[in-house]
């Protein structure tokens, strides 16, 4: 008997983290959260960063959203550095906490790229205007004309 508690014993604490480690895949991580743009005005107001990810042609084309920063994720054949942008998003956010909202044309690739971010890279307090900018404009939003076309980053 005393012999059936050691193995049981020894077998715990491995069979324990194995399971851990398979399971730990499956801990929620931080879910994309939506927004409408009535929500981004209030939370850009209280200090979030809009990030607009399109290319800069879709920056001339419609404007930006007042006060956003430009930072562009995909080129314009699709193709993307997901390192160096990380290291130009931290490079504009004031804290390690600041609420990131993520802005593209419709909405498509802002949440794949927050779904990345927070789900990949377990990163906190991603955000992404639902419907992107066209929601923005729709809904009577102001817009700023793009002038800097040589920098994604502004």
């Amino acid at each position: 008997m005393n012999m059936q508690r050691y193995s049981l014993k020894s077998l715990f604490f491995p069979v324990f983290f194995s399971i851990l480690l398979l399971t730990s895949n499956y801990l929620p991580a931080d879910e994309l959260k939506n927004l409408d743009p009535e929500q981004v005005e209030v939370l850009q107001k209280n200090g979030a960063l809009i990030i607009d990810i399109r290319t800069v042609k879709e920056w001339q084309s419609t404007g930006i959203i007042p006060n956003s920063k430009k930072l562009q994720f995909f080129d314009p054949q699709g193709k993307f550095d997901a390192e160096t942008w990380v290291k130009e998003l931290n490079q504009v956010k004031s804290s390690p906490d600041q609420p990131v909202i993520l802005v593209c044309r419709s909405g498509n690739r802002s949440s794949m790229v927050g779904n990345f971010l927070t789900q990949k890279l377990g990163m906190k307090n991603i955000l992404h205007l639902q419907n992107g900018i066209t929601s923005w404009i729709k809904s009577g939003k102001k817009t700023i004309k793009d002038q800097q076309t040589t920098s994604p980053l502004k």
